[in-house]
């Protein structure tokens, strides 16, 4: 479903934090992340949506807020202007990314009155932090379970229902299954989701994390 259609649904303040990694609006989608590294060939993803044409418009973002009490919101450099509130604490994910063209850090703005926090986390295609529990990629914006079960460990507390209005690679719900919470999420992407479902099953029967 599209989370545009779903969050008018939801009464003021249902979710306790809401946890989301919307389309950044950069056009990385996918489509030329192969043509990035200069290490080695990146994986050539593929999907009939061009989802990160457009970063979500101002009604999303007041929507999400009116629905959450707190919110966690990936890329939020990118579109700041369409929140718009200002933010002591944003989460700093340093990628240890090497040599390529992708960023070294990604930052999430957080609604949260605490301090900047910095998580490092290696992510450099085929080669990540935990080898010896190495994630399947199956989504070109996709992020390591791990890094969600830090921000899970350091901001929810037993009893928190989360919310995720862009599941992608469910790297998100797999941390939220792992760590016991209960959660709402959405992925307009029809292929994404069957994939993500995959993954999901693959992931917590195994316990790759």
């Amino acid at each position: 479903m599209d989370e545009r259609e779903g969050l008018p649904s939801y009464p003021d303040n249902f979710f306790d934090l809401a946890i989301v990694d919307p389309p950044y609006g950069i056009k990385q989608d996918g489509r030329n992340n192969h043509t990035r590294s200069s290490l080695t060939k990146s994986k050539n993803y593929t999907t009939n949506t061009k989802y990160d044409n457009h970063s979500p418009d101002k009604k999303y973002f007041k929507e999400l807020i009116r629905v959450s009490k707190n919110q966690i919101i990936w890329g939020a450099n990118h579109f700041i202007s369409k929140i718009p509130f200002d933010s002591s604490c944003w989460i700093v994910w340093d990628k240890d990314n090497g040599l390529n063209h992708f960023a070294d850090c990604e930052l999430a703005y957080t609604s949260f009155p605490s301090a900047v926090r910095k998580v490092t986390f290696k992510w450099q295609g085929m080669l990540q932090q935990d080898m010896k529990n190495k994630e399947f990629r199956i989504h070109p914006n996709q992020k390591p379970v791990k890094l969600y079960q830090w921000i899970v460990s350091e901001y929810c507390k037993i009893g928190d229902l989360i919310l995720d209005t862009h599941v992608g690679s469910a790297s998100s719900l797999i941390a939220f299954e792992s760590m016991g919470f209960n959660y709402h999420a959405f992925e307009i992407d029809e292929d994404y989701y069957k994939a993500a479902l995959e993954r999901m099953r693959a992931g917590i029967q195994t316990a790759i994390f």
